[in-house]
């Protein structure tokens, strides 16, 4: 049983993805706003897959190509763009000129980071600086969501696919910041914990994908 649940959890970045994207098919085309997270979860899907198969097939694979850390930054930088494209997108006219500039601050940390400090292609650590950025920017984006909404007449509704998107992005980026922050540190000096609060983040993926699931639920074209 204990074999079956780490199986489950450790696959989780992949089979969690096919929550929203059954939904996806079932419930068709989406409002344009949210393409930006469809074209999220299908590159999720292909680039979690690929990270999920190296680490899975480490042993078969020559060092150090077996390390698959890269491409969690390929996935940090892609998911940030999206998604920051995704809260642009909504149009709410609130802190409008800093949601822009975010975009381009974003890119300039990630190209000032890999060019002086750390090296994009590290096979063995994946870069703490890029996930802990990433999450503190699309925490930003979520608060001056709901501070907007609660300015609005009719406040946050439970029932708008917004608000299932934002939430579930809360949730999986507050949980993850410290784990991002000190992730490795902590593979370097207490590798066994490490790889247990992976586990931590798996669960909350599994969270953020059923979320996104309800949003393409409560979509309406």
């Amino acid at each position: 049983m204990d074999t079956l649940v780490r199986s489950i959890l450790d696959w989780s970045e992949v089979w969690s993805l096919g929550i929203p994207l059954a939904v996806l098919a079932w419930k068709g085309k989406q409002p344009g706003v949210n393409k930006p997270v469809v074209y999220y979860l299908y590159f999720a899907l292909f680039i979690n897959l690929c990270i999920d198969l190296i680490w899975k097939l480490r042993t078969w694979i020559p060092e150090p190509y077996n390390g698959n850390n890269y491409l969690y930054n390929l996935h940090s930088i892609v998911r940030f763009l999206l998604f920051s494209f995704y809260f642009i997108r909504l149009q709410q006219p609130f802190l409008v000129r800093v949601k822009k500039l975010l975009v381009p601050a974003f890119l300039l940390f990630v190209i000032i980071n890999f060019v002086f400090f750390e090296h994009f292609f590290n096979y063995r650590l994946l870069s703490s600086r890029l996930l802990s950025v990433e999450a503190i920017f699309l925490l930003f984006y979520t608060l001056q969501y709901y501070l907007f909404m609660l300015q609005v007449d009719e406040g946050i509704s439970t029932n708008r696919s917004d608000f299932w998107i934002v939430t579930g992005l809360g949730i999986y980026f507050a949980v993850n910041f410290f784990i991002f922050l000190l992730y490795n540190k902590l593979t370097t000096d207490l590798l066994n914990f490490a790889v247990i609060i992976w586990n931590v983040h798996n669960i909350s993926y599994i969270i953020l994908n059923l979320f996104l699931a309800k949003a393409f639920y409560e979509a309406k074209r």
